[in-house]
């Protein structure tokens, strides 16, 4: 372990999370007593000069993003022969994820609960573009709550690690990455993209936070593939009856394979269902 963390930060046994590589475990800043989140990569599970890569790039535009109210904060990085040790803001009220999964064996979100949330995730999501970064594995397990006092009133954007640096209005981006029920259909054609992949992914967040189901179905990730490429986008009568025209007009407008006619992200927060539905003091 490495000494420089150690004499900074009490790190703690207990593994509190896990990424692409390495573990997360909750930390102790010696001097102020903040508490943090410490992922510990170490370096022989790195396997190629490509992974190395990945993580270097992963930091850089952490500490370049870093900062923003909707981004998990980047503390400190340290690193010796057999480790390097991310220390990051704790975000103690779980994920999206586990909101989505818990929501299914009740009720759906509320469309004011939903605008809200996509409200603070396109923040982030505006904020990093606007610095030249695409996230590219929008999905709900990297959309943090602060903490369990209120899921809607702090949410951060996580997990960089397959995120690109892109020129506004230049340059594109190639490779197939991010997860199946969220991944745009312009990354699955093998052609170059931009960064409207993240608006794709949040878009079919929106979708299920409503719905409680992915409006691309199938029982492999291959499966799943061919549906975000052939499928078009339905809004059955069950429950969709009863969800606002505005909601379903703005998921159509994200959601959407003409790149072209997409919203950006900062399009996204002007849209009437944000402006009428998203709660301004959440409490």
């Amino acid at each position: 372990m490495t000494d420089a963390l150690l004499q900074d930060y009490q790190l703690q046994e207990e593994v509190i999370g896990r990424g692409r590589f390495g573990v997360i475990r909750r930390c102790f800043n010696k001097r102020s007593g903040q508490q943090a989140a410490c992922k510990t990569i170490r370096k022989a599970d790195l396997h190629d000069s490509i992974d190395r890569e990945c993580l270097n790039s992963e930091i850089k535009i952490m500490q370049y993003v870093s900062g923003h109210p909707t981004v998990v904060a980047l503390h400190d990085v340290y690193e010796d022969d057999d480790f390097v040790h991310l220390v990051m803001e704790m975000c103690s009220g779980g994920d999206l994820f586990d909101r989505i999964v818990s929501k299914k064996s009740t009720v759906p979100f509320s469309e004011e609960e939903a605008a809200t949330i996509l409200q603070k995730l396109m923040e982030a999501i505006s904020y990093c573009h606007s610095m030249g970064i695409a996230h590219r594995d929008i999905k709900p397990d990297n959309i943090l709550f602060a903490n369990n006092s209120n899921f809607l009133t702090e949410i951060k954007l996580a997990d960089f690690g397959q995120a690109s640096s892109f020129s506004p209005g230049q340059g594109l981006m190639q490779g197939i990455v991010g997860t199946p029920y969220y991944v745009a259909p312009e990354v699955l054609g093998g052609k170059d993209y931009s960064e409207k992949v993240d608006v794709w992914s949040a878009g079919v967040i929106v979708y299920i936070m409503l719905s409680g189901v992915a409006p691309f179905l199938g029982d492999t990730p291959q499966e799943i593939f061919e549906a975000v490429l052939c499928g078009r986008l339905r809004f059955p009568s069950d429950p969709w009856l009863s969800i606002s025209n505005s909601a379903k007009d703005l998921i159509r407008r994200m959601v959407c394979r003409d790149v072209t006619k997409r919203l950006s992200a900062h399009q996204v927060l002007e849209h009437p269902w944000i402006t009428t539905h998203a709660l301004r003091n959440p409490s």
